[in-house]
């Protein structure tokens, strides 16, 4: 799978980054954050939107190009990856054998708005 590992990367690491660097002036921060903390939290809520968004278009992108590398391989005499490895790995429908990881990735932003929300929530209530 070289595309997926040659798809732009610099999008996807930055988020993390981010999220954490955010996560940490805000919880050195909260006490200071003043009457109306909401804002910050739609702000990080919004943030892991696009980094899911971002993500999900990556995936887009790389299933079109295994779809042109694929249209071009069935001219060949040989398709190693479209009659293949593709085939090999079940055609990325059982999780078993192959899982594609922007499927994984996709999770991750998922899981820093929720870990937001209850973090948020506690905070309020303490």
């Amino acid at each position: 799978m070289i595309l997926e590992s040659c798809s732009p990367r610099s999008g996807r690491d930055y988020a993390p980054s981010l999220n954490t660097g955010v996560g940490a002036v805000l919880a050195a921060s909260w006490k200071d954050i003043g009457p109306n903390p909401w804002i910050l939290l739609v702000a990080l809520e919004i943030q892991c939107l696009a980094w899911f968004w971002m993500v999900r278009s990556y995936r887009q992108l790389n299933s079109a190009k295994y779809a042109v590398i694929g249209a071009l391989e069935e001219r060949l005499p040989a398709s190693p990856y479209w009659r293949g490895e593709w085939e090999a790995l079940g055609r990325g429908v059982d999780p078993g054998r192959y899982w594609p990881l922007t499927r994984v990735e996709q999770w991750i932003p998922r899981l820093f708005a929720v870990t937001y929300l209850a973090a948020f929530l506690v905070a309020l209530l303490v």
